[in-house]
C-alpha cells in the first residue's frame, strides 16, 4: 500500500478547516468554555474498509496540540458496525470544531476503499487485478488512489505523464496515417517516450489484434460484450497484457475476469463511491 506524505495531508486538512471554520465556530465559541475538556470516539456504523485515518488525526492536532489520540484500527482494516476507529481526548472546542472535517475525510476515503474491496472480492481466485482510473475528485487524486490501494486495488496511471494511453480520439486525430492509425501512434509513442509503457484502446477484435501486432504493452478492450472480449483476447494471443473497461459493474466484473483479462479498470470506485457511515460520539 503506498504511503501519503504528511505535508500533503496537513495542507489538505488546513484548507478544509479554513473552509469550514471561516471566522470561527460560532456555536462552539458561544456555548463551550475554553477550559472544557472532552473525550470522543470515532466508530464504524456499517461494514467498511478503512482509509484516511491520518487526515482525522491531523484535523484534531491542527486545532490543538493538546490532544491525545488512540488508534483502534489502521487503514486497510475491514471493520464491522460498532467497531472503534479512533479515540481523541483534549479541549472540547478543538474536538467539536474539527469533527466534521475529520469525518469527511475518513467517510469519503473509506467509501472509496470499501467500494474497491467489493470489486477485489468479486474477482478473487482469478488472475485479474482491479485498477482505478483518472476519474477522481479534482485535487484529491493522490488521496483517492491511496484509498483504492487500501481496498486492495491496483493504481493505474496517476496522470497523463506516466503512461502512454492511446484512445479512440487520438486515433481519430491520426486518421490517414500510414500504415494505419494504431501502428503509427505506437511508433510515435515509442520514438518520443521510449521509457514509458504503451497502452492502446481497442473497440473491436480487429483493433485489438492490430494493437498487439504493433507492440502495445497493454491493450484496453473497451465496452466489449463477453463474446467480443473473448475473441479479442484470443487474437492478442499473449503478445500484450489486456485490460477490460467500460460499463463493468459489481454484477458483471466476475464474468469479465473469467475471460482471462489481466486488469479491469473501474471508474466507479472513485467517481461514484458512496461515503460510508462513521460517527464521532462524545463519551462521559
Amino acid at each position: 500500500m503506498p504511503s501519503l506524505d504528511a505535508s500533503d495531508i496537513r495542507a489538505a486538512v488546513v484548507a478544509a478547516l479554513a473552509e469550514d471554520l471561516g471566522s470561527g465556530d460560532a456555536t462552539t465559541l458561544a456555548c463551550i468554555p475554553p477550559e472544557a475538556r472532552s473525550r470522543a470516539r470515532m466508530n464504524a456504523r456499517e461494514p467498511l474498509t478503512l482509509a484516511g485515518i491520518e487526515f482525522a488525526e491531523a484535523a484534531f492536532r491542527e486545532l490543538s496540540p493538546d490532544v491525545t489520540l488512540r488508534r483502534f484500527a489502521k487503514d486497510g482494516d475491514r471493520l464491522g458496525p460498532g467497531q472503534p476507529v479512533l479515540e481523541v481526548s483534549g479541549p472540547s472546542r478543538a474536538l467539536l470544531s474539527a469533527e466534521r472535517v475529520a469525518l469527511n475525510y475518513v467517510q469519503r476515503l473509506s467509501g472509496v476503499a470499501t467500494a474497491t474491496a467489493a470489486y477485489v472480492a468479486a474477482v478473487e481466485g482469478t488472475r485479474t487485478r482491479i485498477l482505478d482510473t483518472r476519474k477522481t475528485t479534482p485535487g484529491w487524486r493522490k488521496f483517492e488512489k491511496y484509498a483504492v490501494a487500501c481496498g486492495g486495488g491496483t493504481n493505474h496511471r496517476f496522470g497523463l505523464h506516466d503512461l502512454i494511453l492511446i484512445k479512440d480520439n487520438h486515433l481519430a486525430a491520426l486518421a490517414g496515417e500510414s500504415p494505419d492509425p494504431i501502428t503509427a501512434a505506437v511508433r510515435h509513442a515509442r520514438s518520443l517516450y521510449p521509457a514509458l509503457r504503451v497502452e492502446v484502446e481497442a473497440d473491436t477484435p480487429e483493433q485489438a489484434e492490430l494493437a498487439a501486432a504493433a507492440g502495445a504493452d497493454i491493450v484496453l478492450l473497451d465496452n466489449m460484450s463477453p463474446e467480443v472480449l473473448r475473441e479479442s483476447i484470443r487474437r492478442i494471443a499473449g503478445r500484450s497484457q489486456t485490460e477490460a473497461s467500460g460499463g463493468i459493474t459489481l454484477a458483471t466484473v466476475r464474468a469479465a475476469a473469467e475471460n482471462g483479462v489481466d486488469f479491469i479498470s473501474v471508474g466507479a470506485v472513485t467517481h461514484s463511491a458512496k461515503a460510508v457511515d462513521l460517527g464521532l460520539d462524545f463519551l462521559p
